[in-house]
């Protein structure tokens, strides 16, 4: 038996029922659900297992001067090595973890339902593809999922689809900046309403409600925001098993080209193994899976396993995002809560192909936290100079003095994600020239806005003029219509489909080449909307465990 040098046994669980790839949001429900139904379920994980009790230390060093979401989720160097050769500049590990519990470890947390016409974008508008399931086939799992993670919010949203069962818990009051937003959209004849989010309004699940650290992204204290490590420990106590720091490389099948035979994984210490399992799941998130599966070509599959429409690695989809902040004459009295408390999706549903569908997020700016202020010398005026992180101009006594006497907050924000279609061009491919720690070829994402999603970008800034002119605010920045920054919210690249020429998984999430392959993951997206993307993925999550439980 092999074991890495930290002791842990990393040797691969012999004949389970289900070997699920990834442990964020998706595989976690995957292997949690399984598990629970008496399957036997290994979990592969490319990333370490980050200890809930190492939260609060994390956070610490997070907020010092010289902190980085990267270096506090070990993100970097050969192993997340990367390529971006879009018009779009996209910033991948700015963005991503590999751990146990993946990217929800440092996500916001805000989880709304895709609207109805998301899935019918083709018979609505002339417009991509339809999805081959509708808005009435997630519905229930939807409701799952919100049972599942937790879900704070309120039924107070007139644009949402329609919904069975109430949120788990009560939503998350506004703050007061939200009020004098309020009084501008009333002018304007704009509704706000709450935000659905996986954070605890109180006690749920085991863990505690929302102390207010103020620090979602990038680390939550307390465990009152959800991450999948919740349902990683689940399934462990169901019998799971969870293998991390080890990689896949590559997927095997068998002579027949009809089934998985094997993920072989690489250990810390370089050894190769196999896992077989009867069933596999891929749940790594829309970049990792693409590449995953072109590392995995064969004679069978020259173009990479479950590839034969060509459409593994295409069609991937992030929002753009569209901000704009200013300052008010008067306080906006705000706490450093860390999220966001109201929201529109007024502008989502719309009658005419373009423009497309935008969400509305209401900013509780504050420009720094007090400890924040105190590490870099008590001197908010130099906020958005990266020098600052380093440069404080007073310590001590005198920083606590001037924070004492420091101007109230007069800062307002508001942005925005405008929906991006889907293109054959944005994909996710392989980068010969530039590999990671085991010579595989790093994943090279091409991101492209596309004519659609720049006139919606532009819908969206003139709308939100309107609101920050209405209320006399001075705008201070706005952010570059042409060169956006993307949302993290990485879609498509195996997509969803009833035809095997045009997509590469079924309505069941089993793939249409490989008879015991099931995706879950943001990956089998057709399009993305406006909306954040994780509740989504959470109830095909839950989904394709009901498929693959009935096959068992």
């Amino acid at each position: 038996m092999t074991q890495a040098t930290d002791g842990q046994d990393r040797t691969p669980s012999e004949n389970p029922d289900v070997c699920v790839v990834g442990s964020g949001p998706a595989g976690a429900l995957v292997a949690y659900s399984l598990a629970s139904r008496g399957h036997d379920v290994v979990i592969l994980e490319a990333g370490p297992r980050f200890e809930r009790s190492d939260r609060l230390q994390q956070m610490e060093e997070t907020i010092r001067p010289e902190g980085s979401i990267e270096d506090v989720w070990d993100v970097g160097g050969e192993r997340d090595r990367y390529t971006s050769s879009g018009e779009t500049f996209y910033g991948l590990n700015k963005t991503r973890v590999k751990g146990v519990g993946g990217t929800t470890l440092h996500w916001l947390g805000i989880v709304p339902r895709l609207h109805e016409k998301d899935f019918e974008m083709n018979t609505r508008y002339g417009l991509a593809s339809d999805w081959p399931i509708g808005y009435d086939d997630l519905r229930p799992y939807y409701a799952r999922a919100e049972r599942e993670l937790g879900v704070a919010g309120s039924e107070d949203n007139p644009f949402e689809p329609p919904r069975d069962e109430p949120f788990p818990m009560e939503a998350f009051p506004p703050s007061y900046s939200d009020s004098l937003f309020a009084e501008a959209c009333d002018e304007l004849g704009i509704t706000m309403h709450s935000i659905p989010q996986a954070r605890n309004s109180e006690a749920y699940d085991g863990r505690s409600g929302c102390v207010g650290y103020s620090t979602c992204i990038p680390v939550c204290p307390s465990g009152a925001k959800y991450s999948a490590d919740v349902h990683v420990r689940k399934a462990e106590s169901e019998g799971a098993r969870v293998i991390d720091r080890v990689p896949v490389q590559r997927l095997e099948h068998d002579d027949t080209g009809e089934h998985v035979e094997a993920a072989v994984y690489a250990t810390p210490d370089g050894t190769r193994r196999r896992q077989t399992a009867d069933r596999f799941v891929l749940a790594c998130g829309a970049v990792e899976i693409p590449r995953l599966l072109l590392l995995s070509k064969s004679d069978a599959y020259p173009d990479g396993l479950a590839n034969s429409s060509g459409a593994v690695g295409r069609y991937f989809m992030d929002q753009p995002i569209v901000s704009i902040g200013g300052v008010l004459d008067q306080p906006t009295n705000q706490n450093p809560i860390g999220y966001h408390t109201s929201e529109t999706h007024q502008f989502y549903d719309h009658d005419d192909p373009s423009p497309g569908s935008i969400k509305f997020v209401f900013e509780n700016v504050n420009p720094m936290t007090a400890a924040t202020r105190a590490l870099r010398g008590g001197d908010e005026s130099t906020r958005g100079d990266l020098t600052d992180l380093f440069t404080g101009d007073s310590w001590g006594d005198e920083a606590l003095e001037e924070m004492r006497d420091d101007v109230p907050n007069q800062r307002v924000g508001l942005f925005a994600n405008p929906e991006l279609l889907p293109r054959e061009k944005n994909r996710v491919v392989l980068d010969e020239s530039r590999t990671d720690q085991f010579g595989n070829p790093a994943p090279n994402v091409s991101w492209n806005i596309g004519s659609h999603a720049r006139e919606t970008m532009e819908h969206a800034r003139e709308i939100q003029h309107r609101v920050m002119d209405e209320m006399d605010a001075e705008i201070t920045h706005e952010s570059d219509l042409s060169s956006p920054r993307p949302a993290s919210h990485k879609m498509g690249t195996t997509r969803m489909g009833d035809d095997p020429a045009e997509s590469v998984v079924r309505p069941t999430l089993r793939t249409h080449d490989l008879r015991n392959l099931y995706i879950a993951s943001g990956s089998v997206f057709v399009t993305g909307g406006a909306m954040n993307p994780t509740l989504t993925i959470a109830a095909l999550a839950l989904k394709a465990a009901d498929h693959i439980d009935e096959s068992l």
